[in-house]
């Protein structure tokens, strides 16, 4: 059978959260990644924890573009979409593009399945799925027959199903089975089981060698990308490695003082497996806890660190009130997921930027730090350490549960040539105080506890400057509170200036933050390719303070434009900065933007003719 070439392919595997899709869809990435292709992933988790076996709330999907050129999103719309039951076929069947590849496991198409998912006849049996290219096959029964005469009941039988296709969709791409083979042995301790999941793997690549269903293969060759030993990684395991290696080049132990919450709880998962790298984690009774607990561990001269997301900052928001007035470094790394309260736990947002620029009592001014890819967020935390040991301070690192689950090739690496974050002890108690500041940084000095000669008082009252007394001299806290917003304000010119993609001067300027920039970038390029001139885009890292050439930036364009994933926020911070007319374009749905969506924004903003550039991006995967 031949096999015809694709530049790239966007799949989603989806079934009910008991199905293995994560499973399946990491495995898939992971022979992508082993074939030299670039990629980009979007696990998307159920908000249930255990939502009731095939409904519409149960299912699981796991999604990654492959390809053979520079990837940056994980694709809008699915080119194939694998569907392990009727609940996944109704929630994802809207966003497959029209000539789109369905794979379907009609054995899980029973009229009780058919009933949870709402569909009043089945969708199999009539022409509703004309559009697509539909591949139905009991795959329910396929794996009954391929572990036949295993010592696996029946329960667990059902539960190879992902990897049954898994193998159909390693035979249906080209993929090299023994590499997967290898990795299940590895993948499972008990025997029985990893034997079991190899037989129903083979089973589904046999079946795609056998069967004449399907009119050919696939292939996409491998990417040109810099030489180099990459790995795959997602943001939350890239965040906690940065940390790891901002400690190793500060000289000091790693502490994580954490409480569990979706979806930054694999943060300490994989900080708490790095023991022999110096690093300390707690599993804490509460927020306030954790937080607290890293307070200590800054005072006592470890690089300090909180985990969370947004309803856990909230929690926090005392406790880094108190990490700003001690002057202590501390680094809260907030991943963020759909609001208010605990609103969608495993969805992505970007709304909680506001509260963590200002969200705490008092004039309480912090550091804020963004990463933009899984693999920036390694960047991110380095550079989120190092301003808040330079200059004192607690810093916020916010991500979010697109790019921290989200995976992406990473170029390891040589961590020996990452520049050395310095760190000072006060040693030399002559002419000690506690708030004698560096007259350039404004940091107040680190004296770790114990020192003879620098014994000092800490707290969360208002301190005199220099003495660090309680004071509660009204001309003292003025003077106190306008320090510590200049402290912060003066990292400004320690941070790099913010680069621009496309013209220094014209029509448009994006301005945007965090996971968004894959679909931004994306979408840039898909309307410059089309001849749109004059957009460009400013991607920032720093938010607090913004990058010290911003200002001349956002005043070099007509208009400005500010898509995030909330109902406007940094928007807000534009307009009250740079006196902008700048326009947010906001979207709530706990999904990232799509790059046609970003296209469509532009396009109106502009108000341009229609150009098919949206149309050009929404059919350019169609096998």
């Amino acid at each position: 059978m031949a096999a015809e070439d694709f530049e790239k392919v966007v799949i989603r595997f989806a079934g009910d959260s008991g199905d293995g899709m994560q499973l399946t869809g990491t495995e898939f990435t992971q022979a992508a990644a082993v074939a030299g292709n670039d990629l980009s992933t979007f696990p998307d988790y159920p908000a249930e924890i255990r939502a009731p076996a095939g409904t519409l709330a149960g299912v699981s999907a796991f999604q990654v573009m492959f390809a053979s050129q520079p990837v940056h999103t994980p694709g809008d719309n699915p080119d194939v979409l694998v569907a392990m039951n009727p609940a996944a076929l109704k929630v994802h069947l809207p966003d497959v593009v029209d000539g789109g590849m369905l794979i379907v496991n009609t054995g899980a198409f029973t009229p009780t399945n058919l009933q949870k998912a709402g569909f009043q006849q089945n969708p199999l049996e009539d022409s509703s799925l004309g559009r697509y290219r539909v591949y139905a096959i009991d795959i329910t029964k396929a794996v009954q027959q391929a572990l036949k005469g295993t010592s696996l009941g029946a329960k667990d039988v059902q539960r190879c199903k992902n990897f049954w296709a898994l193998g159909l969709m390693f035979w249906l791409y080209n993929r090299e089975p023994q590499h997967e083979i290898d990795a299940i042995r590895r993948k499972f301790v008990k025997a029985e089981y990893a034997e079991a999941n190899i037989l129903a793997f083979r089973s589904g690549f046999a079946y795609g060698e056998a069967t004449e269903m399907f009119d050919a293969t696939y292939r996409v060759k491998p990417a040109a990308i810099t030489p180099g030993t990459y790995r795959n990684i997602n943001g939350n395991e890239a965040t906690a490695l940065g940390f790891i290696v901002a400690a190793r080049r500060a000289g000091l132990k790693l502490y994580l003082g954490s409480y569990p919450i979706t979806p930054a709880s694999d943060i300490l998962h994989t900080l708490s497996s790095y023991r022999n790298y110096g690093v300390v984690t707690v599993q804490a009774e509460d927020e306030i806890a954790a937080v607290t607990s890293a307070i200590g561990a800054a005072f006592a001269g470890a690089l300090a660190i909180t985990s969370t997301s947004g309803p856990g900052l909230a929690l926090k928001s005392e406790g880094i009130g108190l990490a700003v007035m001690t002057e202590l470094p501390l680094v809260i790394i907030d991943v963020q997921r759909g609001g208010p309260s605990t609103g969608l736990p495993t969805k992505t947002e970007q709304s909680d930027l506001l509260q963590a620029l200002w969200g705490r009592n008092g004039d309480c001014p912090v550091a804020v730090v963004a990463a933009s890819s899984p693999a920036d967020c390694f960047d991110a935390a380095i550079e989120a350490s190092r301003i808040a040991i330079r200059y004192m301070t607690p810093v916020i690192l916010l991500t979010d549960g697109y790019i921290a689950n989200g995976a992406e090739p990473w170029l390891l690496p040589d961590v020996g040539a990452l520049p050395k974050i310095g760190v000072e002890f006060r040693t030399d108690p002559k002419g000690f105080a506690p708030y004698l500041r560096d007259p350039r940084t404004l940091a107040r000095p680190w004296a770790l506890p114990g020192t003879a000669g620098l014994e000092h008082r800490i707290g969360g009252l208002e301190k005199e400057d220099v003495t660090g007394n309680v004071s509660y001299d009204p001309l003292n806290h003025d003077h106190m509170v306008k320090t510590r917003a200049r402290k912060i304000a003066g990292i400004q010119d320690d941070i790099a200036p913010a680069n621009v993609e496309g013209p220094a001067q014209g029509e448009l300027l994006i301005v945007a933050w965090g996971g968004t920039l894959g679909a931004i970038r994306a979408a840039r390029e898909a309307l410059v390719a089309k001849g749109v001139k004059g957009v460009a885009h400013v991607h920032l890292r720093h938010i607090h303070p913004l990058p010290p050439n911003l200002g001349h930036i956002v005043e070099s364009y007509k208009r400005i434009l500010v898509p995030e994933l909330n109902n406007g926020q940094l928007v807000k911070v534009l307009r009250a900065e740079y006196l902008v007319d700048a326009k947010g374009y906001n979207k709530i749905q706990g999904k990232p933007f799509k790059v046609q969506e970003i296209v469509r924004a532009v396009e109106e903003h502009l108000r341009l003719p229609a150009n098919g550039v949206r149309a050009a991006v929404e059919r350019e995967h169609v096998q």
